[in-house]
């Protein structure tokens, strides 16, 4: 059966709050985006956006995942209202990779960066 892969870039990662969601899935490697996007923080989670004139090369996990998972995600990530769930460009790797991006306002005051957490 195919699986989705995901890009992961926040708490759904190893050893962040919400890892125990996708614990059972399959692991990849290891992956950066190409530099067209960018983390916020927002609170207790990141919320990522395509940011085509200061992007960065976000750092994140690849996943692979199965379908009812990655429905369960859907449902916890608030897609298509909260995140929707898109196509991503991942540096050194041609095929179909997916992610959440934030679908909401942006505080103006909000930290920005490459990895979450985001350094303090």
């Amino acid at each position: 059966m195919p699986k989705t892969i995901l890009f992961l870039y926040g708490t759904l990662k190893y050893c962040q709050s919400n890892h125990d969601r996708i614990a059972d899935q399959e692991f990849i490697r290891p992956a950066e985006t190409l530099r067209l996007y960018r983390l916020y923080g927002l609170g207790w989670h990141p919320g990522m956006v395509v940011d085509k004139e200061a992007g960065l090369a976000v750092k994140g996990e690849l996943w692979a995942v199965d379908d009812a998972t990655l429905a369960k995600l859907d449902e916890y990530e608030g897609v298509p209202h909260w995140f929707s769930r898109t196509d991503i460009a991942i540096a050194d790797l041609v095929g179909d990779v997916q992610a959440y991006f934030f679908n909401g306002p942006v505080p103006d005051d909000a930290p920005s960066g490459d990895v979450w957490p985001l350094p303090t």
